[in-house]
């Protein structure tokens, strides 16, 4: 979404995000990082400080939605129990008068929509994830049976539709026939400050993983196991993300396993992420297969990656192996069930830098010359010059 705003205010549109609270660290990253934005940001449906008695409304009507949806299986407040904010949502994008209105997760899906409906305006929507099976792949699920009607209801009218990866794209055109998703990869402009990588000829192999929240269930066991089969001084893991301090002794001792040479790193703004990861070797991109959204999504891992000149190590997802099938010389593919498959990768670059080296350098060239947003942008200005040309 931010890199959205910023092409479209740099082609010279005017833009307003409407955006909800969701916890003081991210609360923090948007402080830094709107200080430096062109664009307007409006925050919407209160938070626990300045806008208290609005956030406590809303999650009431969040909540009471939610409770009633569920009873009765699908109802009248089904717009309202998708997202915290909607209630607020829906009623600030209505005052809006814009050209077109674009949402970007599923709860901004049902507000984009009535807003462009009632001022007689197109709408986009860009799908960041598979969303019906983002929590769980069965259809009983409360959850894929809300978001799943939320999908249902709004997406065959909105303008045009968007995906963060083929299989999503894929996914998404064969339950809309009549909609042809277009692939807007989850890439990221070219950081110039990352340099050309430089050989780590003695020095362990420096292994990164980062996410939003460290956590279970994210494919960091798999690492760990794989690190206990290895030589401890030959590799660091570092993980970088939000955890919160009354749990983090307890994920030590049951994920880490008090591993030795495990570094845990709090949050870092989006703007220096790329930069941080640049001191590092190897990318580990750990996703799980279930449910189906994790099996068919290209995370911002893979791209960031890149972007820092990291060898990639990928689990075998349906579309990460299609991805490193593709792009076979940015790194190598382990199986997830299969701890050994990931050891025999690492021992592998451990013993030859000089692959190690000749890999980190073909991940910055591909993301330096193709998959960068610099020619991903071109494919989104496009896409909303000709929607609102179809509107005029």
């Amino acid at each position: 979404m931010v890199k959205e705003a910023d092409t479209l205010i740099n082609a010279g549109y005017d833009v307003t995000v409407l955006y909800s609270y969701w916890n003081e660290w991210g609360t923090a990253c948007d402080n830094q990082l709107l200080e430096k934005k062109a664009w307007k940001a409006i925050r919407v449906g209160g938070d626990p400080h300045q806008k208290p008695v609005v956030y406590f409304f809303s999650r009431l009507i969040y909540r009471v939605a939610a409770i009633v949806t569920k009873k009765i299986k699908i109802g009248y407040l089904v717009d309202l129990a998708v997202a915290r904010g909607s209630f607020f949502l829906i009623r600030e994008a209505r005052r809006h008068k814009a050209a077109i209105y674009i949402g970007h997760n599923l709860g901004a899906l049902p507000a984009a929509l009535k807003a462009a409906r009632a001022n007689k305006k197109p709408c986009g929507f860009d799908a960041e994830d598979f969303h019906r099976f983002e929590v769980s792949d069965d259809a009983a699920n409360p959850d894929v049976i809300l978001k799943t009607y939320i999908e249902n209801k709004y997406i065959p009218q909105v303008d045009y539709l968007s995906a963060s990866s083929p299989l999503i794209t894929a996914a998404y055109h064969k339950l809309y026939p009549f909609k042809y998703p277009v692939t807007l990869l989850n890439v990221f402009l070219i950081e110039p400050a990352v340099n050309i990588p430089a050989i780590n000829q003695n020095g362990p192999v420096r292994l990164f993983w980062f996410s939003q929240t460290i956590g279970a269930n994210r494919g960091i066991e798999a690492i760990v196991n794989a690190l206990k089969l290895l030589k401890a001084t030959d590799f660091e893991l570092h993980l970088l993300g939000y955890i919160a301090n009354e749990s983090k002794q307890t994920f030590i001792d049951d994920v880490l396993l008090g591993g030795t040479n495990i570094y845990l790193h709090g949050p870092v703004s989006p703007g220096e992420l790329i930069s941080f990861a640049a001191q590092f070797d190897i990318g580990l991109a750990s996703e799980n297969n279930v449910p189906l959204n994790r099996d068919i999504c290209l995370t911002n891992k893979l791209f960031t990656y890149l972007q820092s000149g990291l060898a990639i190590v990928a689990s075998n997802t349906t579309a990460q192996q299609a991805f490193i099938t593709e792009n076979p010389e940015i790194g190598k593919l382990y199986y997830r069930r299969n701890p050994q498959s990931l050891v025999d990768i690492l021992l592998a670059y451990q013993a030859n830098r000089e692959t190690l080296l000749n890999t980190r350098k073909a991940s910055l060239k591909l993301g330096r010359q193709k998959l960068n947003w610099e020619n991903e942008s071109i494919k989104f200005l496009s896409l909303v010059n000709t929607t609102l040309n179809k509107f005029e």
